[in-house]
């Protein structure tokens, strides 16, 4: 029997409503889909390990879990103790940077008393009534920094359970793909399964390598630049820079601010000028032969993504929308009916276009990804 055709006004009406659908399901289920999406993600980063541990070692799956977990853990442990440390310095510095910050806001008083001729006094009384509001609401701030810090404590004990049932059943979730469909696309599905956990190993892999590189890049220019916390900024740019565009403009934003602090404005101008060199380093290099052009994400789409992303799940989903864009690219390529989607995701095509390489020894070239 042959199936009708819909037209193309009740298709394009069947997506929005589907879209709308999940979107609204997704919001709902913040709590829950945000940590397991994260846990599916480092899943897939420490499934080689898992694997190495079950296969060449003979561990059983539990135990291999348990060490994937301790891995983690160990990980999470030092990234913490890592910024504890040097917020615990940076602090010390606050009575300097309140100091700076007292002159600037002073020749900003006087600046705007010259321009549009209000007095400084009537820019105090403006302060103290927008203080006086900010105060009266102490309650209400105080509940949303304990809601945040429950909240992130939930986060991560949903994340770490996540973690542990998605690597120790992953054979079952595998199973479950497949077999969610007809017997005679057992084989498609298989082999789609397949490319898209790859490929997704190869993205988040390549991500990491992304980060480091950054951090590396932008921890050396600061240092050479003269910027205090050269570290902690070099690392905080290298995991904003997961956020397309907005990232490293915060990142730059908050360098700036603390070069000019405890520097000079031409500090300022040094370290703009070497994040938009870092940035460029980024994008035509770091990128294409690190993460590959495979599963980029064109830039229209990156920023649609980490508007929505922001809208749905706030400041995780903006983390999390550019991987979550990326997988369902790479489903969308190997799916027939989808492949459309795919493309418009993704950077142009060019035909014949070469790929990039670099010589950097007599036995080391570096060859542009997929």
């Amino acid at each position: 029997m042959n199936l009708f055709k819909l037209p193309f006004l009740l298709k394009l009406s069947l997506a929005v409503i589907s879209i709308i659908g999940i979107g609204y399901l997704i919001n709902l289920g913040q709590s829950i889909l945000a940590p397991f999406f994260l846990a599916f993600l480092m899943a897939m980063l420490f499934l080689p390990i898992a694997n190495f541990l079950e296969k060449k070692l003979k561990f059983p799956r539990s135990f291999s879990t348990i060490i994937s977990v301790m891995m983690m853990l160990t990980i999470l442990t030092g990234l913490i103790f890592f910024f504890g440390s040097q917020l615990s310095n940076f602090s010390k510095d606050l009575p300097h940077l309140s100091r700076q910050f007292n002159t600037v806001f002073h020749n900003l008083q006087t600046w705007v008393s010259h321009t549009f001729n209000v007095k400084i006094d009537e820019q105090f009384d403006y302060l103290d009534q927008g203080l006086s509001k900010i105060l009266s609401s102490s309650g209400i701030i105080l509940g949303f920094t304990f809601g945040i810090f429950s909240s992130s404590l939930g986060f991560l004990a949903f994340f770490i359970l996540f973690f542990i049932f998605i690597l120790n059943y992953r054979r079952i979730l595998n199973n479950f793909i497949v077999n969610v469909f007809s017997e005679e696309h057992t084989a498609s599905v298989q082999e789609v399964v397949s490319e898209v956990r790859i490929m997704t190993k190869r993205y988040i892999i390549g991500l990491c390598l992304q980060i480091i590189i950054v951090s590396v890049l932008t921890t050396v220019l600061l240092s050479v630049i003269g910027v205090k916390y050269a570290i902690l900024l070099g690392v905080l740019t290298g995991l904003l820079n997961v956020i397309p565009y907005i990232g490293i403009a915060i990142s730059l934003i908050i360098s700036c601010f603390i070069a000019f602090a405890t520097g000079t404005v031409s500090s300022c101008i040094y370290v703009a000028i070497g994040y938009v060199i870092v940035h460029a380093i980024d994008g035509n290099i770091i990128l294409p032969f690190v993460v590959g052009s495979k599963v980029k994400i064109n830039a229209l789409f990156s920023f649609i993504g980490i508007l929505v992303g922001e809208h749905l799940w706030g400041i995780s989903g903006m983390f999390l929308c550019i991987p979550a864009i990326a997988i369902l690219k790479i489903i969308f390529e190997r799916v027939n009916g989808l492949k459309p989607w795919g493309y418009l995701l993704g950077e142009e095509q060019l035909l014949n276009k070469k790929k990039k390489s670099y010589k950097i020894s007599k036995n080391i070239t570096l060859k542009e990804m997929d």
